[in-house]
């Protein structure tokens, strides 16, 4: 395997284009899959992306843009995936048989679990492509794709189970306004980002129910005691559950207003369904997916995660989001 190598990315959204201006900062080119050809073709005519971050120009002659997943991944030795994870596993059956993952590096942007299996992306590829557990690596701590697209002072961690290849991912995502740092805790950093997208809905339940910022302290207190219990059940070791790559990651996912999974919560406390919420949005708050995923993994731990249950039984369940808020905060929160 050539490590990096050519890089490519997997994904036409938010993140993906925000992970292209990074790699463009550093690479002379990347391969980039999208899975319509219409957006291809809008990128080309326009020279940026016609659906997200519209601000953010490129350098065609830079960049191979294609909708034939097989071609970007026989041609390119490190992968960026940043797809919904609802959505990997849909993409990644479009490969043939001589395309495969097992000789690639591949790196997860991808805060979500993939469901019906209800494993983490690193698992899933792991499991699902033979990719060895040393050539898979993530991103993961605060790192909102408006505000890289701004140029904003942004630190993500990058994680892999080889600390030195870790190092080097870090180097690849490290430019003048991103400042990335590495681990090897790949299973923690990457479970603490689906529960901290849990926790976001949670809290925008409670933004939308006009629960103030003393309440909203509270909340978060509590889910960052939740996230070290359920991660430490899950995965245990040795962690800083305080360091950005967890609390940092769910502070900025609780309060930001790019936070998408946030403001699907904030509609739902203010009176919308599930499905009038995610319809108005147009993006995928991946929370939903990851607060049915989490249940269902607990059934195995059985740790005690009430605030990950409120959201559940909102979600899926359809309870009042003013009940169970009410009855979160008189029996659980202090």
């Amino acid at each position: 395997m050539n490590f990096p190598g050519k890089i490519a990315i997997l994904g036409g959204g938010t993140w993906a284009t925000a992970i292209a201006k990074i790699m463009l900062t550093q690479q002379h080119h990347i391969g980039w899959y999208m899975r319509r050809p219409e957006q291809i073709e809008e990128f080309k005519n326009l020279g940026h992306n016609p659906s997200y971050l519209t601000n953010v120009e490129f350098n065609l002659d830079r960049i191979t843009l294609s909708c034939d997943i097989n071609e970007i991944v026989k041609n390119y030795d490190t992968l960026i995936l940043a797809v919904p994870s609802p959505f990997l596993k849909s993409h990644l059956e479009k490969l043939i048989e001589g395309v495969d993952l097992s000789d690639k590096f591949i790196i997860s942007a991808i805060k979500g679990i993939v469901p019906p299996e209800n494993m983490l992306v690193t698992d899933y590829i792991r499991v699902h492509h033979n990719v060895p557990v040393e050539n898979i690596a993530i991103v993961g701590g605060p790192c909102h794709a408006e505000e890289i697209a701004l140029e904003r002072l942004t630190y993500p961690t990058l994680a892999c189970a080889d600390i030195d290849r870790a190092r080097l991912c870090a180097k690849l995502f490290s430019n003048r306004f991103v400042k990335a740092s590495a681990s090897t805790d790949v299973d923690g950093i990457e479970l603490a980002a689906v529960l901290k997208n849990v926790y976001a809905i949670a809290s925008g339940i409670c933004h939308g129910l006009k629960y103030g910022d003393n309440f909203q302290a509270v909340l978060v207190s509590n889910a960052i005691n939740e996230m070290e219990h359920f991660t430490s059940a899950v995965y245990p070791g040795k962690r800083n559950i305080a360091a950005s790559a967890y609390l940092g990651d769910l502070l900025v996912t609780c309060y930001s207003s790019f936070s998408r999974n946030r403001t699907f919560g904030s509609m739902i406390g203010r009176g919308y369904s599930v499905k009038a919420a995610q319809i108005e949005m147009e993006m995928v708050a991946e929370g939903y997916y990851g607060t049915k995923c989490i249940r269902e993994m607990n059934e195995r731990y059985n740790v005690h995660i009430p605030i990950v249950d409120m959201v559940y039984r909102i979600l899926y369940e359809n309870s009042s989001a003013r009940f169970e808020v009410k009855q979160l905060r008189e029996q659980i929160l202090k």
